[in-house]
């Protein structure tokens, strides 16, 4: 494990949902970078104690690869903590890029995404039969610009779940995008810092959703999750465990 960088995704919040192989890593880590403005700092317990350790969110890209570098050349292993799973909205690809560029070895454990964190939250399933079998995961645009055929308003015509990141803040543009194709009485849940031992969730409808989000004064760490999936009264059985279904490791009976 020296000489190289590993991305690390340190889970949603709650320091118990990392994984054992990256509570490793960090355990034998000699430099720690993590991004302190989201991740639990809990999840530095698992470090030596002569581990070197830097909070990313109070450096620029330049610093961050520059330490990277120096200390992959002195042999040293490199565990660079993310939030969540680093694939969704982690800023990797640039840093991945740098390394691929200077040859530096790297490697990346996956890691469980505030996304199913704001599911379990929700004690929803995100993909019901006849509800909907597809998630959407997006972000509205912001300073980070998008393709206009990935707005929240055309990929709400597809009128499947909805997973939406980075948006909680301008909660009332992103209502009304919604509003284009999704009926007013959609139901609608918000969910902040999910799996924190502050967690909050706020459910409503695209009616009136914004406004409870202003009231308890959500401006951020928020997911937004739209769908009929979020007021199923009646779940209709997968397939799978149906007695009469035949698959690869069981025959069905015979009606």
């Amino acid at each position: 494990m020296k000489g190289k960088v590993v991305f690390i995704g340190a889970g949603p919040g709650d320091p118990e949902l990392i994984t054992v192989k990256a509570s490793k890593v960090i355990s034998q880590a000699d430099v720690i970078i993590y991004a302190g403005s989201l991740v639990n700092p809990e999840v530095l317990r698992y470090a030596k104690k002569e581990a070197v350790t830097h909070n990313s969110a109070q450096m620029n890209l330049d610093q961050i690869l520059e330490i990277m570098e120096k200390s992959v050349q002195k042999g040293e292993l490199v565990a660079r903590v993310h939030t969540g799973d680093p694939a969704i909205y982690g800023a990797i690809g640039e840093q991945i890029q740098y390394l691929e560029g200077k040859d530096i070895s790297y490697e990346i454990i996956p890691g469980v995404s505030s996304l199913f964190a704001t599911a379990a939250a929700l004690r929803s399933e995100l993909t019901l039969p006849m509800v909907s079998q597809t998630v959407i995961i997006t972000r509205p645009g912001g300073r980070t610009p998008k393709p206009e055929l990935e707005s929240i308003k055309s990929l709400a015509e597809h009128k499947a779940t909805m997973c939406i990141f980075l948006g909680v803040h301008m909660i009332d543009k992103v209502v009304g995008e919604l509003l284009g194709s999704y009926d007013p009485d959609t139901p609608v849940a918000v969910v902040q810092r999910a799996s924190w031992t502050d967690e909050k969730i706020v459910r409503g409808t695209l009616e009136d959703i914004a406004g409870k989000v202003h009231q308890e004064k959500i401006q951020k760490t928020a997911i937004i999750v739209v769908g009929d999936v979020l007021g199923t009264s009646c779940v209709v059985p997968s397939k799978l465990y149906d007695p009469h279904f035949t698959h690869e490791y069981r025959k069905g009976e015979e009606k």
